[in-house]
């Protein structure tokens, strides 16, 4: 859809309807906006926050039979 067809569509509408259109409008921008705003992850932001045990790379005692 182009803008020009959009704007033939709102041109048509009775002025409340209009109205509705400008309130989603502006509902759609603050969406928009909320979205930008979130931040992506940095790399290494997670460090030091967790650690791993010495053996876990270990065989598991449980799959000793498969072994």
């Amino acid at each position: 859809m182009t803008d020009l067809e959009l704007y033939s569509k709102l041109h048509n509408l009775k002025p409340s309807f209009k109205e509705e259109v400008y309130d989603f409008v502006d509902f759609l921008f603050s969406k928009q906006e909320n979205e930008m705003d979130k931040k992506q992850p940095q790399f290494g932001c997670a460090k030091g926050r967790f650690t791993m045990t010495p053996d876990f790379d270990a065989p598991l005692d449980d799959l000793k039979d498969y072994m």
